[in-house]
């Protein structure tokens, strides 16, 4: 009896004891090009490629030295040691049970042109569109619980970016452009407000 009342306790500390579920930050590619990311927080981690049809992901954790990490996004290699190359910044923030999140552009907006969203698995939760690849006018900041994927996809929808070909002048590719196709036979460029 004193054996299953303590095992019983045991179980009941552990489970108050053990940490939340938490989500992943999810990067993935459905454009043409590559995308080069790099994990930042008190540290910079190594360069990762993102391929067409490829996805990068980590979990979310807190660094120790700035708290938040920031996922930066470059259409170059090498394009966060380069000066005055363009960043997408995917930010998150794991604070308890709720994770921050928002996107920004540093040095311009290297992926103009391309559809981006980044949707929560948890519907309740707010998206961030990004259009035309730019950040849009307000404030991004949003929050959700901790437990939930964040997924960030370029081109969404396997969208073609500005002055893609598209129409007759790509015969066999049935993709739509992330704005639209002029003439059959490119895509246009994002209106530029």
């Amino acid at each position: 009896m004193l054996f299953t009342t303590l095992y019983i306790l045991s179980l009941i500390a552990g489970a108050y004891s053990r940490p939340y579920a938490v989500g992943r930050a999810i990067v993935t590619n459905q454009c043409d090009d590559m995308i080069y990311l790099w994990s930042v927080g008190g540290s910079i981690g190594p360069e990762v490629v993102i391929p067409k049809d490829s996805s990068y992901s980590e979990t979310f954790h807190r660094d120790p030295a700035s708290g938040g990490i920031a996922l930066k996004m470059t259409n170059q290699p090498g394009g966060l040691f380069k000066p005055n190359v363009s960043q997408t910044i995917f930010a998150y923030n794991l604070d308890g049970d709720k994770i921050w999140y928002d996107m920004s552009d540093v040095f311009g907006d290297g992926f103009y042109g391309r559809r981006m969203t980044l949707v929560p698995t948890d519907s309740t939760c707010e998206e961030i569109s990004w259009p035309w690849g730019r950040p849009p006018a307000g404030s991004q900041v949003k929050n959700c619980q901790a437990n939930t994927d964040l997924e960030l996809t370029f081109c969404t929808g396997h969208c073609l970016p500005s002055w893609s070909s598209c129409g007759d002048a790509a015969p066999g590719d049935p993709r739509t452009c992330c704005t639209h196709c002029i003439g059959s036979h490119h895509c246009v460029a994002p209106p530029s407000t």
